[in-house]
């Protein structure tokens, strides 16, 4: 059986991890490298670095910051924000990163998908999919949030894997932030469906949500961000309360 993966999330913005609710207000909480190498050292599995601004912005994730967290982080770590083209995979590759992020241009430009699984391997490539619940069921929205598509999230993700998406990055805007749960219903579609791993992301607050999205909506790994910020749950302590749950982790 394969080991279930606790991911923190630094979302940065000028360099800076910051973190909101619903993808708004948001505030400062720290400094990426010494967080992520913080997480290294308490032992999370991988870390997610996303440039949130990026895609809006008009301006491409900072290479340089991450040859910086690559020095100092020793566990594998995605980054995404504004990557648009086989370059910028490239640049951000040679600059340490283990995995990449692309949401907002691969939606717009599916054959992106097509392109970077056949230059650098479905392995290393990761579809984010930030999506809201309403009228019934659950949309794509791109740009950070901020512009809805009439794209179900579920259609989106099954056509990304088939392009050769290599693992899906599966955010609800609906929980994020909230602390009340992860989103079990779609997460759960999607990892029962999809042959590949489902990253679930937005809502957790307690430790037993962990054990409900693992358990429950069968998720591969479940990312956070403000409850390791802020030290509401430490890394060591949720593993160990996953354990004794009967949640396969890695120590």
């Amino acid at each position: 059986m394969l080991t279930k993966r606790i991911i923190p999330c630094l979302d940065i913005k000028d360099g800076r991890t910051v973190k909101g609710i619903n993808f708004e207000n948001i505030r400062d909480a720290g400094d990426p490298i010494e967080l992520g190498a913080l997480y290294a050292e308490q032992g999370a599995d991988e870390l997610v670095f996303l440039d949130i601004t990026a895609t809006n912005e008009r301006r491409k994730t900072l290479s340089e910051l991450v040859t910086r967290i690559a020095r100092h982080v020793n566990i594998p770590f995605t980054v995404g924000g504004g990557i648009s083209s086989v370059e910028d995979v490239n640049v951000l590759l040679q600059s340490g990163a283990d995995k990449i992020s692309v949401n907002t241009s691969a939606f717009k430009d599916p054959v992106l998908v097509d392109k970077l699984a056949r230059e650098f391997g479905s392995q290393c490539i990761v579809l984010a999919i930030d999506t809201r619940f309403e009228e019934g069921d659950w949309y794509v929205y791109l740009n950070g949030g901020r512009v809805k598509t009439p794209v179900k999230a579920f259609d989106w993700a099954k056509e990304a894997v088939d392009r050769g998406a290599g693992e899906i990055l599966l955010t609800s805007m609906n929980n994020d932030g909230t602390k009340q749960g992860f989103a079990l219903d779609i997460t759960a579609q999607l990892s029962q469906h999809l042959n590949v791993p489902v990253i679930a992301s937005g809502g957790a607050g307690n430790m037993t949500h962990f054990v409900d999205v693992f358990e429950t909506a069968q998720a591969d790994a479940a990312l956070a961000a403000s409850i390791f910020h802020y030290k509401e749950i430490e890394i060591p302590a949720l593993k160990t309360f996953l354990y004794d749950k009967g949640v396969n982790v890695r120590f």
